[in-house]
């Protein structure tokens, strides 16, 4: 796997188009994935991509957009007003979000945000020829549409929707694919005016870990959990503090119920600090970041967690019934809306609501078998080679199925 932009790593990798001389052996697929620092989960699904494409033998490329073809400082700097806002008003994000459902993505109101870094993305897929572009965000997926508009060949590109929605800033007149989480999401995308053989539903990509038997009994002897009570796990992405996980940490404390709970801090240490303080000599612990992600969920019978949309898929993949909290404005509190539709998810809207919520939860074992039938109808545990099928066999390669 190639990490285009890493220091010490030379010119940009070469694959030779054909094979040695000889031999009549099929060349080597070139596969360029392009994904955003903004948040985590567009980096996560990138690597998903990228290890089941080199699991079929092909040569990848994963460039972070706005880092690479746009300029590091305004990466950072944007990254940054990004989370200043998410933080400090987040009211401000969903009315950004809505205007930016209300306009085209080729809108001359847009300024040209959607063509950042077209400029510098034609040489690359000059010097890389790769044979296919893969994006997991709307800005390079709209960038490579505008070079298609500017009459430049470019390679078939697919673009993997990585949220449970369909907004104007991912619909681009010269995408290809449009790979998609669900039914819903597809009709959306018609809706919108997407031919219907244009798009693909294939799930949201996650971890293959997440498709490996798991016995939750001997996961949670080894994470020093009972047998007896049930487990509620709550998350905020891996920073933690975007969500409101104190509110969840007083909740879980005031239930009568017999409970254990788990609350992951993520890279926050201030946040983490204030809930050791919170779960202190109470039936909560409190972790920091954590990789192992399969491991807790599988543990779990309940996930508290804002709407994000790995952390959906994720919990889909896991069969975890979801309790949505906190969910951010914008595409996360869409994301939400689209579990309750589904009836995956139970949403609470205040803190009242969220003690109600768990308690109903944890007094109605029922319920939760209910959300865990409807998980298992509307889940795609094999997304991931779902996705990688729709991008290699339109090439002429075929794809090792799961």
């Amino acid at each position: 796997m190639r990490f285009e932009g890493e220091a010490g790593r030379g010119p940009p990798l070469r694959i030779p188009s054909g094979g040695a001389r000889g031999y009549h052996e099929p060349a080597m697929k070139r596969v360029l994935l392009l994904t955003a620092s903004y948040g985590s989960g567009h980096n996560a699904a990138a690597r998903c991509l990228a290890q089941a494409f080199e699991r079929e033998g092909c040569a990848v490329t994963v460039v972070d957009h706005f880092r690479e073809l746009v300029s590091p400082l305004f990466e950072r700097a944007s990254r940054a007003l990004y989370h200043a806002i998410l933080l400090r008003a987040p009211v401000l994000w969903g009315i950004g979000y809505a205007l930016g459902d209300w306009m085209a993505s080729d809108s001359p109101f847009a300024l040209g945000v959607t063509r950042l870094g077209a400029r510098r993305l034609a040489p690359l897929l000059d010097s890389l020829r790769p044979d296919a572009v893969v994006t997991v965000h709307a800005t390079p997926a709209t960038a490579m549409s505008a070079l298609v508009a500017e009459g430049r060949r470019t390679p078939p590109h697919t673009s993997v929707v990585t949220d449970f929605v369909a907004h104007s800033q991912w619909i681009a007149r010269h995408i290809d694919c449009y790979c998609v989480a669900a039914d819903e999401v597809k009709h959306e995308f018609i809706a919108r005016g997407i031919p219907a053989q244009r798009i693909v539903v294939t799930g949201m990509p996650v971890r293959a870990e997440f498709a490996e038997p798991v016995d939750p009994a001997a996961v949670r002897a080894a994470l020093g959990l009972g047998d007896r009570a049930p487990v509620v796990l709550a998350m905020a992405g891996s920073q933690g503090s975007f969500g409101r996980l104190p509110d969840v940490a007083r909740a879980l404390d005031a239930l009568e119920w017999p409970l254990q709970g788990l609350l992951v801090a993520g890279h926050d240490k201030g946040l983490r600090r204030r809930l050791e303080r919170l779960t202190d000599g109470t039936r909560v612990r409190t972790l920091g970041y954590v990789d192992d992600v399969p491991r807790l969920m599988a543990a779990a019978d309940l996930l508290v967690t804002k709407a994000g949309g790995l952390t959906l898929a994720e919990a889909m993949a896991a069969g975890l019934p979801v309790l949505a909290y906190g969910s951010l404005p914008g595409q996360e509190q869409r994301n939400e809306h689209f579990a309750a539709r589904a009836g995956i998810a139970l949403v609470a809207r205040s803190y009242l609501e969220l003690v109600h919520l768990l308690d109903r939860a944890l007094d109605d074992p029922d319920l939760l078998e209910r959300l865990r039938g409807r998980i298992r109808r509307v889940r795609r545990r094999d997304a991931t080679q779902r996705i990688v099928s729709a991008v290699l066999e339109p090439l002429g390669q075929p794809v090792t199925r799961p």
